[in-house]
């Protein structure tokens, strides 16, 4: 029997037997302990949870230069653990033109590290008049900074004088330095300054839990930390058992291994319950982190569970914005929740989320190059997932905008199947040097999907 399920984007189609098949791997799997790495129950060893310090910045006299630029700032040492950081303020509409500086203090020796510039602007987000960017809690944001383990940290915010190169010689108002620690999974090692014990689980989080998992049931067994990778011809198969016989050949790729939110340790009381889905994805567009280069790939699910949690609880976002992030070592991840096979809507490129997906490089690609097995992983990602609807990477493609600062809503715009963030959207990323690989990727998707 076939039926529909009704979401925000419209009506999705479902089948008692899918349904049917989640939901026996919920009965059969949840008397049995938590998987390795996932969201423990209360009262269970395992995970420690992330948290989130908000501090309001002060003004910082410049005595003597009353034609100065407004300064923010603050100084703050003692501080609990936090490995991630970014400022926000009130309005998501408002943008900071100026510069935004930050030193922190090593949680392990002490010593304070040299100033690093904060990206000032965080340019991806939920299409104008959704409910995510209608939200009363979604805020104006920098983008966040892997800072590594730290307890002490300096910033400055210092607008640009009115009249240079467009500034406009004021601050946003409510700017506040959020601080993150992502907290570890029960595969992680207790780090510098980390706090002992646990905080107590809710029936809400394993509720959450099980969703986020059973949301890709159909080609994953419940619970899995990663999602195994197939070769073509197993992956053809699958293609038929979710979609039926195809008419002619399938041009996809080959499956390629997925590390899943329980994977990562994902807190999956931190989003909004339920998922969102657009109806079809006819454009993958690329994106760096712009959260720095200076992690490991062991460090990268920490990294991930930061952006998530500064997405969600300092931004405002239902759940992280990225459909799929890949490390440095070029380990693919799920990003938002919903299922990986199946086309959720995500917060990535403002204006182009619906139809579309969005992945992640973690890191910042202007004047880095990006390593070769992350550019892989995003050919290989982009030759399955576009193979699931029948997309050329090397072909263009329609879309609406839904409104944004380089094309007005209702728009129909002609872009690449494989685009950059930068071709939706008036921003630097995915950062130049990144962007100007996509000509690869593509070439190499269309191959992974025998073209």
């Amino acid at each position: 029997m076939r039926g529909f399920l009704a979401s925000s984007s419209g009506v999705l189609p479902f089948t008692l037997r899918s349904i049917g098949a989640a939901c026996a791997a919920v009965l059969t799997l949840a008397p049995a302990p938590p998987a390795f790495g996932s969201v423990p129950a209360s009262g269970s060893g395992g995970a420690v949870p992330g948290s989130t310090r908000s501090l309001p910045l002060v003004p910082l006299s410049r005595e003597g230069d009353p034609g100065a630029a407004p300064e923010q700032g603050l100084r703050r040492t003692g501080l609990g653990r936090f490995a991630l950081l970014g400022v926000v303020w009130d309005d998501p509409g408002t943008e900071l033109h100026g510069r935004v500086r930050v030193r922190t203090r090593s949680a392990a020796t002490g010593k304070w590290t040299g100033w690093q510039d904060v990206e000032a602007h965080a340019d991806h987000g939920a299409d104008p008049g959704t409910a995510e960017r209608s939200a009363r809690r979604v805020r104006g944001a920098t983008a966040p900074l892997w800072v590594g383990s730290s307890d002490g940290v300096e910033v400055r915010v210092r607008a640009e004088k009115a009249g240079s190169r467009g500034g406009r010689g004021a601050l946003p108002s409510g700017l506040r330095l959020e601080l993150v620690d992502p907290g570890r999974d029960a595969r992680e090692a207790p780090a510098a300054g980390a706090p002992a014990g646990e905080s107590p689980r809710t029936a809400l989080d394993t509720e959450a839990a099980i969703a986020a998992s059973g949301a890709n049931a159909d080609i994953a067994a419940y619970g899995t930390t990663a999602i195994p990778a197939l070769d073509r011809p197993a992956t053809e198969k699958e293609l038929t058992r979710l979609q039926g016989p195809s008419r002619g050949k399938p041009y996809i790729g080959a499956r390629p291994k997925i590390v899943t939110r329980r994977g990562w340790g994902a807190d999956e009381s931190l989003r909004e319950r339920g998922f969102v889905y657009t109806k079809k994805i006819k454009a993958a567009f690329v994106h760096h982190t712009a959260s720095g280069n200076k992690y490991t790939c062991a460090q990268a699910p920490s990294v991930i569970r930061g952006i998530y949690r500064y997405h969600v609880k300092s931004m405002g976002w239902r759940d992280i914005g990225y459909n799929f992030l890949v490390d440095k070592c070029g380990t693919l991840y799920e990003g938002r929740a919903g299922g990986v096979a199946k086309p959720v809507l995500g917060a990535h490129t403002m204006g182009f989320n619906t139809d579309s997906m969005g992945v992640a490089v973690i890191g910042s690609h202007g004047t880095t190059q990006p390593p070769g097995a992350a550019v892989t992983a995003v050919a290989r990602l982009a030759a399955w997932k576009l193979g699931l609807h029948g997309a050329d990477p090397r072909a263009k493609t329609y879309l609406t905008s839904g409104g944004g600062n380089l094309y007005p809503k209702g728009k129909k715009v002609r872009l690449n199947v494989m685009s950059g963030h930068r071709d939706g959207y008036a921003t630097e990323c995915p950062g130049k040097r990144l962007y100007a690989k996509l000509g690869t990727v593509r070439t190499s998707a269309a191959r992974y999907q025998g073209r």
